[in-house]
């Protein structure tokens, strides 16, 4: 998969904002301080982020605002790294026919290495338009893993109830609580029973904290048992 799959396979905007927030806040219930999805609601004033970190230098942010939402990964082995050329260079067409009104995320001081955008790939879709957009990139053979598309943004692009069980399994290497994963996908406020009964060890209070940033409702009512 590279980004032409990728456009192809994201959700719509609404969809892929509800996905970012129930990763980001069901990551914090198993790991508060290091979790690989993060979300933060009013990012910016009027501006929601997403954000991934692998911890090995390769990472996501997805910027969701009124202008429309902007998309971009960081696969640093991958075929398209600016780091193969110095001075660092974007590959050919990976930010061609970026919108304006979505163009200064490029030059966010917080998506900034060294003063470059480090991205190798990108997708936009402005408030109003009916798809995904992306530049005219193209790989030799079309390798599935020019540009880190693939393994990026696969469970986000999925943006499942099983996409997310299938991550934290892996990732958390534990058996996850299927009923409380759906019950933070349905929007549900979260409470000390759906926290423990996804992890026992979790501090609440913490966790609701989180919450809150994410734009999660947390039941502060309800006292955690010890």
């Amino acid at each position: 998969m590279t980004v032409r799959d990728l456009a192809a396979r994201l959700p719509e905007p609404d969809a892929l904002r509800a996905a970012c927030r129930a990763f980001g806040v069901l990551d914090a219930v198993f790991d508060i301080e290091y979790p690989k999805y993060h979300f933060t609601a009013g990012w910016r004033p009027g501006v929601d982020l997403a954000h991934m970190d692998n911890g090995g230098g390769d990472r996501w942010n997805i910027v969701f605002e009124s202008a429309g939402v902007f998309l971009y990964g960081f696969d640093h082995m991958s075929e398209a790294t600016p780091w193969c050329d110095e001075p660092r260079a974007h590959w050919p067409g990976l930010l061609d026919g970026l919108p304006a009104a979505l163009a200064r995320w490029t030059e966010e001081e917080a998506f900034l290495f060294e003063d470059f955008f480090d991205a190798t790939v990108c997708v936009w879709r402005e408030a109003g338009d009916s798809a995904w957009r992306h530049g005219p990139v193209s790989f030799e053979n079309d390798a599935p893993f020019a540009d880190g598309s693939e393994w990026l943004f696969d469970d986000i692009a999925d943006g499942s109830v099983a996409a997310y069980l299938s991550h934290a399994q892996s990732y958390f290497e534990r058996e996850i609580d299927l009923e409380s994963v759906r019950a933070v996908f349905g929007g549900e406020t979260l409470t000390a029973e759906i926290v423990r009964a996804l992890n026992a060890e979790a501090d609440f209070d913490e966790v609701a904290r989180i919450a809150g940033r994410v734009g999660v409702r947390a039941d502060l009512s309800e006292p955690e048992l010890s």
